[in-house]
């Protein structure tokens, strides 16, 4: 029997140009559905785990759409609240070259948002399950899901499960000040931290010196400093942190950092041509909770992770596509691109 991740958040119809087209020159959009916990639980169901998908979406065909999206990649939606006022909307358009990727969210008033936590019966939920995973972005939406994520950490650690938080920082959200507030009340609860350098920084008050991804170099020494300190403060069992390079959007140098206490381990690096790296940190979560909920050791993987959100760089669309055996044949080392005949 497969092993059960719960995860808990916001999905989102994701409107986006085609073509590399600006929203000014636009006269239609793609639509996909997605959001940070929504495509771990997708990502993990195509590594054959048992993604289980938390949310609330509206009684209406655009809810019903975005959980038979989630259901056509075999998440369980069996948990999902119905309610509310409407699907939360972001529009993307993506950059090129050195014109960077734009984001707008038309997402206040979601049904995620006006969500209460008695809704859920999380001792059914986490029946069974090995792993929870959340992200930073759901308590940010509003307080009663700020409230909400902090219920599910609870009852996951009532029983003995292991959680997980991808701190996910969205200046659009929420202010620092509120971030660190309810982010250090929420990471008592949390076995494993994810989160890239800005985040840490931004969420917790914890800042890697000398180090300037604008400038692609990575100080590796003040990511060391960062997670000691993250770990003496909440006891994490695994600090982990993506590292993009940012030679332009189309080009990104990507690797991976974990820390359990004693090692710190750094991933190879990938250089990455981009089609769509929305979701590539969802990507990399769902890859690193695979490698450790199925007994990997620790830097095997975080291999596994950066490579498959390696791949989700080059797939369209929120959710990774990656199958398990083309992550796994990434890690050995074919990256040729060549047709698979």
């Amino acid at each position: 029997m497969s092993k059960k991740v719960v995860t808990l958040g916001e999905i989102m119809l994701r409107l986006s140009t085609p073509d590399y087209k600006r929203f000014v020159q636009a006269d239609s959009f793609d639509i996909t559905y997605g959001g940070g916990e929504a495509n771990v639980a997708a990502a993990l169901c195509n590594y054959g785990l048992n993604g289980t998908f938390v949310t609330k979406v509206p009684n209406n065909p655009i809810g019903q759409s975005a959980i038979n999206h989630l259901r056509r990649y075999g998440v369980d939606t069996q948990y999902i609240a119905r309610g509310g006022e409407r699907l939360g909307i972001y529009f993307l358009e993506t950059g090129a070259s050195m014109r960077a990727s734009q984001v707008v969210y038309d997402r206040a008033g979601a049904s995620i948002a006006e969500v209460d936590a008695s809704e859920f019966d999380f001792d059914k939920i986490f029946e069974g399950a090995h792993w929870f995973h959340t992200t930073g972005i759901t308590p940010a939406l509003s307080d009663k899901a700020a409230a909400l994520t902090e219920a599910a950490l609870k009852a996951a650690k009532a029983k003995g499960i292991t959680t997980s938080i991808d701190l996910n920082f969205r200046k659009k959200l929420w202010t620092k000040e509120k971030a660190r507030e309810v982010m250090s009340r929420l990471c008592q609860h949390v076995d494993v931290c994810i989160g890239n350098e800005e985040d840490a920084d931004t969420t917790l008050g914890f800042k890697a010196k000398d180090t300037d991804v604008t400038k692609g170099e990575l100080n590796l020494d003040g990511f060391k400093d960062v997670f000691k300190q993250m770990k003496e403060k909440f006891g994490f069992k695994f600090i982990a942190s993506s590292l993009r390079e940012s030679h332009s959007a189309s080009d990104n140098g990507w690797s991976a950092l974990v820390y359990d206490g004693n090692e710190f381990y750094h991933t190879k690096q990938y250089e990455v041509r981009i089609v769509d790296r929305v979701g590539s940190g969802d990507s990399f979560a769902s890859g690193l909770i695979y490698g450790l909920v199925t007994g990997m050791k620790m830097s095997d993987a975080a291999e596994f992770g950066v490579a498959a959100s390696a791949l989700k760089h080059t797939i369209p669309g929120d959710l990774n596509h990656a199958t398990l055996n083309e992550v796994k044949e990434l890690v050995k080392g074919d990256g040729s691109g060549r047709v698979q005949r």
